[in-house]
């Protein structure tokens, strides 16, 4: 077998300067637990643009076969010191055929299969998992297993967080996305109240169209009215916010107090006594979070997290979500994606800042061997 294989990396100096490019690797060699995994196929996650790019100038930068330079601003450079310097390989995700592993049963029986797996440099053509990490996708290719862990774990890990916290409904942010289509079909599945905040009147259409109830159009004029209907419909006081930036926090914060003070018997100048929640599990915007003094005290903002959830969640429950995901890789959780990339055209111009402006429905999957 060759020695080494392409792999993106991305690169962050001192002074600015961001390389993106496609380098050579050595195939390594996997543990006593781990397999050896040729890559097939990975998705293009907003956390991989995080590291991949984060906040850099990717309309000004220099482009060339397999490369891009470009300068990252303030306050992110100063921001990710932590990396300054470090040659870092991207792809959280991805899928492909186990072609070697250590000597552990678990590993060994997963030789020959293919899976998706969580490898941390799944934009490449070899990588090493954990074999206890890897899901076997049987006769399903590697695009249809691609996107079997960052969205439908958090989709679902959005509804467990519910349950836990005692809630029967959620908000989402951005719902005609991929995960956000997910995130309504098992709400469906579970009986789990959806709000579902969208922009435009096409993806209220499309989420209508897979039996979501209540779709609210941040574009129309009557949007709050819209939330606060859906909120009082469905009691949701707890919800989920890709976008972070801006004004979306603020106004699910708020629909919801207006909600929770109608229904108060008494005035309280404190505002109701009504816990409202919301969880920023991303940056699709990386402008300030603006937050107004119209809730009341009983609110809360927070980050949510794939990985520290699954770990307060513990493995009974996890062990439980994986299954339902390998059950439900064509269905309920299946992905599509805008186009199919190789690791030198992901790093074209038009498609970094095609895929790096994260439409809604817009997700591009790379495929290392071309």
């Amino acid at each position: 077998m060759t020695q080494t294989g392409k792999q993106i990396f991305t690169t962050l100096d001192a002074g600015g300067t961001l390389t993106v490019e496609v380098g050579e690797a050595p195939v390594p060699t996997p543990g006593p637990s781990q397999v050896l995994v040729k890559m097939e196929a990975a998705p293009i996650n907003p956390s991989d643009l995080a590291l991949l790019f984060s906040a850099a100038d990717l309309e000004n930068a220099e482009y060339s076969p397999g490369k891009i330079v470009a300068q990252m601003p303030e306050p992110f450079l100063t921001g990710q010191k932590g990396r300054h310097g470090q040659r870092l390989p991207v792809g959280n995700e991805g899928a492909g055929t186990v072609i070697a592993a250590g000597e552990s049963d678990m590993a060994q029986a997963l030789v020959g299969q293919r899976v998706a797996c969580v490898p941390g440099n799944a934009f490449g053509q070899y990588c090493v998992a954990e074999a206890m990490m890897c899901l076997p996708i049987g006769e399903l290719s590697s695009a249809e297993g691609a996107s079997a862990f960052v969205n439908p774990m958090t989709a679902l890990g959005f509804v467990e967080t519910a349950k836990m916290e005692g809630h029967e409904a959620i908000i989402h942010l951005a719902a005609a996305s991929n995960l956000g289509q997910m995130l309504n079909r098992i709400c469906l599945e579970d009986g789990m109240k959806l709000v579902n905040i969208v922009r435009k009147a096409e993806q209220v259409e499309l989420l209508k169209a897979q039996g979501a109830e209540h779709v609210v159009n941040s574009s129309d004029p009557d949007f709050m009215k819209q939330l606060r209907s859906a909120v009082d419909a469905t009691g949701a006081f707890l919800g989920f916010d890709p976008i972070g930036g801006g004004t979306n926090t603020d106004a699910c914060l708020k629909a919801m107090e207006q909600v929770a003070s109608s229904r108060m018997s008494e005035y309280s100048r404190y505002g109701s006594n009504q816990d409202k929640k919301m969880y920023m599990y991303g940056r699709l915007d990386l402008g300030p979070t603006i937050l107004t003094p119209s809730y009341g005290l009983q609110w809360t903002v927070s980050g949510w997290l794939l990985t520290p959830f699954l770990q307060k969640a513990g493995m009974e429950t996890v062990v439980r979500m994986r299954q339902r995901v390998q059950a439900g890789l064509t269905t309920t959780f299946a992905s599509h994606y805008k186009a199919h990339v190789s690791l030198e055209q992901m790093l074209e111009k038009d498609a970094a800042l095609d895929y790096r402006a994260m439409r809604t429905g817009e997700k591009y999957l790379v495929t290392p061997w071309g």
